[in-house]
Protein backbone atom coordinates (compact mmCIF):
# COMPACT_ATOMS: atom_id res chain seq x y z
CA UNK A 1 0.00 0.00 0.00
CA UNK A 2 1.53 3.47 -1.19
CA UNK A 3 -0.15 4.95 2.45
CA UNK A 4 1.00 2.33 4.63
CA UNK A 5 2.83 3.31 7.78
CA UNK A 6 4.86 1.18 10.79
CA UNK A 7 5.07 2.35 14.11
CA UNK A 8 7.63 -0.03 16.47
CA UNK A 9 7.13 0.69 20.05
CA UNK A 10 10.77 0.38 21.62
CA UNK A 11 10.22 2.01 25.34
CA UNK A 12 9.68 -1.08 27.64
CA UNK A 13 11.90 -2.06 30.62
CA UNK A 14 12.03 -5.72 30.23
CA UNK A 15 12.59 -5.76 34.10
CA UNK A 16 12.14 -10.11 33.57
CA UNK A 17 15.13 -10.04 31.67
CA UNK A 18 17.74 -8.72 34.54
CA UNK A 19 20.58 -8.70 35.14
CA UNK A 20 21.07 -8.50 30.92
CA UNK A 21 18.31 -6.31 30.56
CA UNK A 22 18.87 -2.29 32.76
CA UNK A 23 17.26 0.94 32.11
CA UNK A 24 20.29 1.90 30.72
CA UNK A 25 19.88 -0.89 27.77
CA UNK A 26 16.67 -3.09 27.88
CA UNK A 27 15.56 -6.16 26.19
CA UNK A 28 14.96 -4.84 23.10
CA UNK A 29 18.21 -3.80 22.62
CA UNK A 30 19.81 -7.10 23.25
CA UNK A 31 20.64 -10.10 20.82
CA UNK A 32 18.68 -12.61 23.19
CA UNK A 33 16.72 -14.85 19.93
CA UNK A 34 19.22 -14.43 17.46
CA UNK A 35 22.18 -12.64 16.17
CA UNK A 36 20.44 -9.08 16.17
CA UNK A 37 18.64 -7.35 18.83
CA UNK A 38 15.43 -7.35 18.86
CA UNK A 39 14.47 -4.15 17.92
CA UNK A 40 16.70 -4.81 14.64
CA UNK A 41 14.93 -7.94 14.22
CA UNK A 42 11.54 -5.96 14.30
CA UNK A 43 13.14 -3.40 11.78
CA UNK A 44 14.13 -5.98 9.50
CA UNK A 45 10.59 -7.95 9.42
CA UNK A 46 8.92 -4.88 7.64
CA UNK A 47 11.57 -4.80 4.70
CA UNK A 48 9.66 -4.80 1.43
CA UNK A 49 6.27 -4.18 3.09
CA UNK A 50 6.57 -0.82 4.59
CA UNK A 51 9.81 1.12 3.31
CA UNK A 52 12.37 3.21 5.88
CA UNK A 53 10.85 6.93 5.11
CA UNK A 54 7.67 5.53 6.55
CA UNK A 55 8.31 3.65 10.12
CA UNK A 56 8.43 5.59 13.01
CA UNK A 57 10.27 4.86 16.52
CA UNK A 58 8.78 5.28 19.44
CA UNK A 59 10.75 5.14 22.80
CA UNK A 60 11.54 7.22 25.91
CA UNK A 61 14.00 10.24 25.68
CA UNK A 62 16.53 8.00 27.44
CA UNK A 63 16.45 5.54 24.57
CA UNK A 64 17.12 8.17 21.89
CA UNK A 65 20.43 7.38 21.71
CA UNK A 66 20.20 3.71 21.85
CA UNK A 67 17.93 3.55 18.72
CA UNK A 68 19.61 5.31 17.04
CA UNK A 69 22.80 3.10 17.44
CA UNK A 70 20.13 -0.06 16.91
CA UNK A 71 18.93 1.40 13.47
CA UNK A 72 21.12 3.43 11.97
CA UNK A 73 19.22 3.54 8.82
CA UNK A 74 16.22 5.75 11.06
CA UNK A 75 15.29 8.60 9.30
CA UNK A 76 16.34 11.17 12.45
CA UNK A 77 12.82 12.56 12.19
CA UNK A 78 11.03 9.32 12.23
CA UNK A 79 12.40 9.16 15.77
CA UNK A 80 9.11 10.27 18.49
CA UNK A 81 10.26 10.74 21.83
CA UNK A 82 8.39 10.18 24.98
CA UNK A 83 9.34 12.30 27.90
CA UNK A 84 8.58 9.12 29.97
CA UNK A 85 6.54 5.92 29.73
CA UNK A 86 2.78 6.05 29.93
CA UNK A 87 2.21 2.19 28.82
CA UNK A 88 0.93 1.81 24.93
CA UNK A 89 -2.31 3.89 25.03
CA UNK A 90 -0.23 7.37 25.28
CA UNK A 91 2.61 6.15 23.16
CA UNK A 92 0.37 5.10 19.61
CA UNK A 93 -1.87 8.51 20.43
CA UNK A 94 1.40 10.20 20.42
CA UNK A 95 3.06 8.58 17.02
CA UNK A 96 -0.86 8.85 15.46
CA UNK A 97 -0.62 12.37 15.61
CA UNK A 98 2.70 12.87 14.06
CA UNK A 99 1.34 10.15 11.31
CA UNK A 100 -1.89 12.18 10.73
CA UNK A 101 0.15 15.27 10.05
CA UNK A 102 1.80 13.75 7.19
CA UNK A 103 -1.14 11.14 6.03
CA UNK A 104 -4.38 11.88 7.16
CA UNK A 105 -5.68 9.19 5.11
CA UNK A 106 -3.03 6.63 5.94
CA UNK A 107 -3.19 2.80 7.62
CA UNK A 108 -1.28 2.00 10.27
CA UNK A 109 0.54 -1.21 11.82
CA UNK A 110 1.95 -1.14 15.36
CA UNK A 111 4.35 -3.65 16.45
CA UNK A 112 6.38 -4.34 19.59
CA UNK A 113 9.92 -4.03 19.26
CA UNK A 114 10.37 -7.26 21.68
CA UNK A 115 8.50 -9.98 19.70
CA UNK A 116 9.95 -12.84 17.61
CA UNK A 117 8.00 -13.98 14.74
CA UNK A 118 8.97 -16.10 12.44
CA UNK A 119 8.72 -16.59 9.06
CA UNK A 120 9.00 -12.92 8.54
CA UNK A 121 7.27 -13.44 4.78
CA UNK A 122 4.47 -14.96 6.03
CA UNK A 123 4.34 -12.13 8.86
CA UNK A 124 4.61 -9.61 6.03
CA UNK A 125 1.63 -11.50 4.42
CA UNK A 126 -0.71 -11.26 7.50
CA UNK A 127 0.05 -7.57 7.75
CA UNK A 128 -0.57 -6.81 4.23
CA UNK A 129 -4.09 -8.65 4.77
CA UNK A 130 -4.70 -6.96 7.75
CA UNK A 131 -4.28 -3.20 6.22
CA UNK A 132 -5.98 -3.94 3.15
CA UNK A 133 -8.76 -5.06 6.11
CA UNK A 134 -8.36 -1.75 8.01
CA UNK A 135 -8.60 0.29 4.73
CA UNK A 136 -11.48 -0.47 3.01
CA UNK A 137 -13.81 -1.36 6.46
CA UNK A 138 -12.69 1.21 9.16
CA UNK A 139 -12.57 -1.33 11.26
CA UNK A 140 -9.65 -1.42 14.13
CA UNK A 141 -8.14 -4.50 13.62
CA UNK A 142 -5.46 -6.72 15.58
CA UNK A 143 -4.07 -9.69 15.39
CA UNK A 144 -4.99 -13.38 17.19
CA UNK A 145 -2.49 -15.90 18.11
CA UNK A 146 -3.43 -19.19 17.99
CA UNK A 147 -2.95 -20.62 21.39
CA UNK A 148 -0.25 -23.56 22.12
CA UNK A 149 -1.30 -24.18 25.35
CA UNK A 150 -3.51 -23.24 28.07
CA UNK A 151 -1.47 -20.10 29.01
CA UNK A 152 -2.35 -17.62 31.91
CA UNK A 153 0.25 -14.86 31.22
CA UNK A 154 -1.59 -13.62 28.22
CA UNK A 155 -4.64 -11.35 27.74
CA UNK A 156 -7.17 -13.24 25.44
CA UNK A 157 -9.37 -12.53 22.54
CA UNK A 158 -12.77 -14.10 21.40
CA UNK A 159 -13.47 -14.49 17.89
CA UNK A 160 -16.32 -14.72 16.34
CA UNK A 161 -17.88 -15.28 12.49
CA UNK A 162 -15.22 -14.80 9.57
CA UNK A 163 -16.96 -11.74 7.83
CA UNK A 164 -13.77 -11.20 5.03
CA UNK A 165 -11.27 -12.66 3.44
CA UNK A 166 -8.60 -10.60 2.64
CA UNK A 167 -4.99 -12.12 0.43
CA UNK A 168 -6.62 -15.52 1.23
CA UNK A 169 -6.45 -14.88 5.32
CA UNK A 170 -9.62 -14.97 7.50
CA UNK A 171 -10.85 -12.20 9.26
CA UNK A 172 -13.46 -12.53 12.37
CA UNK A 173 -15.32 -10.40 14.15
CA UNK A 174 -14.02 -9.91 17.85
CA UNK A 175 -16.61 -10.64 20.54
CA UNK A 176 -14.31 -9.52 23.72
CA UNK A 177 -10.93 -8.90 25.27
CA UNK A 178 -10.42 -10.88 28.22
CA UNK A 179 -7.58 -10.07 30.96
CA UNK A 180 -5.24 -12.95 31.65
CA UNK A 181 -7.12 -15.75 33.16
CA UNK A 182 -6.88 -18.52 35.94
CA UNK A 183 -5.60 -21.83 34.86
CA UNK A 184 -8.86 -23.25 34.81
CA UNK A 185 -10.94 -20.62 32.33
CA UNK A 186 -7.52 -20.83 30.38
CA UNK A 187 -7.83 -24.69 29.58
CA UNK A 188 -11.82 -23.89 28.83
CA UNK A 189 -10.87 -20.47 26.23
CA UNK A 190 -8.07 -23.27 24.47
CA UNK A 191 -10.83 -26.27 24.36
CA UNK A 192 -13.02 -24.12 22.59
CA UNK A 193 -11.49 -22.70 19.84
CA UNK A 194 -12.91 -19.61 19.95
CA UNK A 195 -10.19 -17.82 22.21
CA UNK A 196 -7.05 -16.47 20.62
CA UNK A 197 -3.83 -14.86 22.97
CA UNK A 198 -3.48 -10.97 22.45
CA UNK A 199 -0.47 -10.07 20.59
CA UNK A 200 -0.42 -6.50 21.03
CA UNK A 201 -0.46 -6.34 17.36
CA UNK A 202 -3.02 -3.64 15.77
CA UNK A 203 -3.49 -2.72 12.49
CA UNK A 204 -6.14 0.92 11.71
CA UNK A 205 -6.85 3.36 9.11
CA UNK A 206 -5.01 6.61 10.44
CA UNK A 207 -8.33 8.76 10.59
CA UNK A 208 -10.58 5.72 12.64
CA UNK A 209 -7.95 5.80 15.33
CA UNK A 210 -7.46 9.23 15.72
CA UNK A 211 -11.31 9.54 15.70
CA UNK A 212 -10.92 6.48 19.01
CA UNK A 213 -8.50 8.81 20.77
CA UNK A 214 -10.61 11.36 20.78
CA UNK A 215 -13.41 9.57 21.98
CA UNK A 216 -11.62 6.76 24.62
CA UNK A 217 -8.04 8.93 25.35
CA UNK A 218 -9.77 12.87 25.85
CA UNK A 219 -7.03 13.51 28.29
CA UNK A 220 -4.63 12.13 25.91
CA UNK A 221 -5.76 13.87 22.99
CA UNK A 222 -6.10 16.78 24.97
CA UNK A 223 -2.85 16.73 26.33
CA UNK A 224 -1.01 16.32 22.53
CA UNK A 225 -3.09 19.29 21.27
CA UNK A 226 -1.76 21.14 23.72
CA UNK A 227 1.63 20.10 23.27
CA UNK A 228 1.25 21.12 19.57
CA UNK A 229 0.21 24.73 20.03
CA UNK A 230 3.29 25.15 21.84
CA UNK A 231 3.61 24.09 25.20
CA UNK A 232 6.07 21.50 26.89
CA UNK A 233 5.14 17.88 26.42
CA UNK A 234 7.08 16.67 29.76
CA UNK A 235 4.78 17.83 32.37
CA UNK A 236 1.98 17.32 29.97
CA UNK A 237 2.67 14.11 29.45
CA UNK A 238 3.49 13.10 33.07
CA UNK A 239 0.13 14.04 34.35
CA UNK A 240 -0.75 11.23 32.16
CA UNK A 241 -2.53 8.17 33.86
CA UNK A 242 -0.50 4.86 32.52
CA UNK A 243 -3.32 3.10 30.37
CA UNK A 244 -2.42 0.73 27.93
CA UNK A 245 -4.21 0.54 24.30
CA UNK A 246 -6.09 -2.34 24.63
CA UNK A 247 -7.65 -1.01 28.13
CA UNK A 248 -8.09 2.50 26.41
CA UNK A 249 -9.62 1.72 23.07
CA UNK A 250 -9.66 -2.07 22.06
CA UNK A 251 -11.73 -3.04 25.01
CA UNK A 252 -14.56 0.07 24.28
CA UNK A 253 -14.51 0.32 20.20
CA UNK A 254 -17.58 -1.76 18.30
CA UNK A 255 -16.02 -2.37 15.34
CA UNK A 256 -12.54 -4.92 16.06
CA UNK A 257 -11.82 -7.59 13.38
CA UNK A 258 -9.35 -9.85 13.61
CA UNK A 259 -6.44 -11.73 11.94
CA UNK A 260 -4.75 -15.08 12.92
CA UNK A 261 -1.10 -15.77 13.12
CA UNK A 262 -0.36 -19.71 12.56
CA UNK A 263 3.45 -19.24 12.37
CA UNK A 264 6.01 -18.61 15.16
CA UNK A 265 5.39 -15.90 17.72
CA UNK A 266 6.93 -15.31 21.16
CA UNK A 267 6.43 -11.86 22.80
CA UNK A 268 9.76 -13.86 25.01
CA UNK A 269 8.06 -12.31 28.16
CA UNK A 270 10.60 -14.00 30.11
CA UNK A 271 13.67 -16.38 30.31
CA UNK A 272 12.23 -18.99 29.81
CA UNK A 273 10.38 -18.65 26.62
CA UNK A 274 14.00 -18.40 25.16
CA UNK A 275 13.82 -22.26 24.74
CA UNK A 276 11.11 -21.71 22.22
CA UNK A 277 12.67 -19.66 20.19
CA UNK A 278 16.92 -20.56 20.01
CA UNK A 279 18.49 -23.75 18.89
CA UNK A 280 19.11 -25.99 21.60
CA UNK A 281 21.71 -28.95 22.29
CA UNK A 282 20.99 -32.78 22.34
CA UNK A 283 20.17 -31.88 25.99
CA UNK A 284 17.33 -29.44 25.25
CA UNK A 285 19.80 -26.16 26.22
CA UNK A 286 19.70 -23.18 25.21
CA UNK A 287 22.47 -20.59 24.75
CA UNK A 288 22.32 -16.92 23.55
CA UNK A 289 24.05 -13.85 23.99
CA UNK A 290 27.52 -15.46 22.38
CA UNK A 291 28.20 -17.62 25.48
CA UNK A 292 29.79 -21.11 24.75
CA UNK A 293 27.58 -24.02 27.12
CA UNK A 294 29.51 -26.47 27.96
CA UNK A 295 26.99 -29.30 30.09
CA UNK A 296 27.78 -32.50 31.45
CA UNK A 297 24.79 -34.62 32.53
CA UNK A 298 22.83 -31.55 32.53
CA UNK A 299 19.47 -30.92 30.57
CA UNK A 300 16.10 -28.86 29.67
CA UNK A 301 18.54 -25.07 30.84
CA UNK A 302 19.05 -21.58 29.60
CA UNK A 303 22.40 -20.00 29.49
CA UNK A 304 22.97 -16.63 28.74
CA UNK A 305 26.22 -14.76 28.80
CA UNK A 306 28.76 -12.13 26.54
CA UNK A 307 30.42 -13.52 23.58
CA UNK A 308 33.66 -15.59 24.14
CA UNK A 309 32.24 -16.29 27.94
CA UNK A 310 31.97 -20.05 29.15
CA UNK A 311 29.28 -21.31 31.11
CA UNK A 312 29.59 -24.75 32.61
CA UNK A 313 26.63 -26.57 33.77
CA UNK A 314 27.11 -29.95 35.96
CA UNK A 315 24.22 -32.50 36.41
CA UNK A 316 21.23 -30.05 37.18
CA UNK A 317 18.02 -29.40 34.63
CA UNK A 318 15.89 -27.27 34.22
CA UNK A 319 17.58 -23.89 34.86
CA UNK A 320 17.72 -20.56 33.92
CA UNK A 321 21.58 -19.16 34.54
CA UNK A 322 22.32 -15.72 33.31
CA UNK A 323 26.07 -13.36 34.24
CA UNK A 324 25.30 -10.05 32.95
CA UNK A 325 27.43 -6.64 33.63
CA UNK A 326 28.84 -8.36 36.73
CA UNK A 327 25.22 -9.83 38.33
CA UNK A 328 24.42 -13.32 37.89
CA UNK A 329 21.39 -15.20 38.09
CA UNK A 330 20.19 -18.56 38.78
CA UNK A 331 16.60 -19.55 38.42
CA UNK A 332 14.61 -22.64 38.03
CA UNK A 333 12.89 -22.05 34.64
CA UNK A 334 9.34 -22.38 36.06
CA UNK A 335 10.23 -19.52 38.51
CA UNK A 336 11.40 -17.77 35.66
CA UNK A 337 8.46 -14.73 35.74
CA UNK A 338 9.69 -14.13 39.32
CA UNK A 339 13.02 -12.35 38.21
CA UNK A 340 10.53 -9.29 38.64
CA UNK A 341 10.71 -9.43 42.14
CA UNK A 342 14.64 -9.12 42.45
CA UNK A 343 14.16 -6.04 40.38
CA UNK A 344 11.91 -4.52 42.31
CA UNK A 345 13.65 -5.40 45.40
CA UNK A 346 16.50 -3.82 43.92
CA UNK A 347 15.17 -0.76 43.25
CA UNK A 348 13.56 -0.60 46.94
CA UNK A 349 17.05 -0.78 48.40
CA UNK A 350 19.58 0.58 45.80
CA UNK A 351 16.86 2.80 43.47
CA UNK A 352 17.23 1.27 40.45
CA UNK A 353 17.79 -2.28 38.94
CA UNK A 354 21.73 -2.09 39.11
Amino acid sequence: MSDLYAVVMAGGSGTRFWPASRRAKPKQFLAVAGESSMIAETWARLDGLVPVERRLVVATAAQAELVRQALPQLPLANLVLEPLGRNTGPCIALASAEIARRAPRSVQVILPADHVIRPAEAFRATLAAAAEEADASGALVTLGIRPTQPATGFGYIEAGDTVATRGGQAVRNVLRFVEKPKREKAVEFVASGRFFWNSGLFVWRTDVIEGAIAKHMPAVRAALERAARGEALEPLYRALQPIAIDVAVMERATDRRMLVIDYVWSDVGAWDALAGVNPADAQGNVATGGAQLVAEDASGCIVHGANGEIVALIGVKDLVVVHARGATLVVPKDRAQDVKAIVERLEREHGEFL
